[in-house]
C-alpha cells in the first residue's frame, strides 16, 4: 500500500527496527488489497478504527486516502456515524447497568 507520505512512526520504525518494519509493512500490504472487500471499503474501515481509538490525525490522513480511492463525503459521513454508534453506544448500554435491580 502506497501512501503520500510515511507517518512519523513508520519513519522511526524503518530506521530503528528495519526487519520489524518490513514484516509489518508486508502484512499491511497483504491485508490492504482488493478482495471480497474493495480497497476503498477497507480504507474506510481503517478510518473507523482510528476514530474508535481516538487518533484524530490518523482519521484525517485516512479520510484523504479514502477520497483518493473514490470515497464520497457521504460515505465518509456514514463511516463517522458508525464510529459514533460503536464508540458511543457501548458506554450508554454499559451505563444503563447502574439501574439494574
Amino acid at each position: 500500500m502506497t501512501t503520500s507520505g510515511a507517518a512519523n512512526w513508520q519513519t522511526i520504525m524503518e530506521k530503528q527496527t528495519p526487519e520489524l518494519f518490513k514484516q509489518v509493512t508486508g502484512l499491511r500490504e497483504a491485508v490492504m488489497t482488493e478482495g471480497a472487500l474493495s480497497l476503498k471499503t477497507k480504507t474506510l474501515m481503517t478510518m473507523l478504527g482510528d476514530a474508535l481509538l481516538a487518533h484524530p490525525d490518523g482519521v484525517a490522513s485516512i479520510a484523504k486516502r479514502a477520497r483518493a480511492l473514490g470515497a464520497s463525503d457521504a460515505e465518509i459521513a456514514e463511516t463517522v456515524g458508525i464510529a459514533f454508534l460503536m464508540g458511543g453506544l457501548p458506554g450508554l448500554v454499559t451505563g444503563a447497568n447502574a439501574f439494574r435491580d
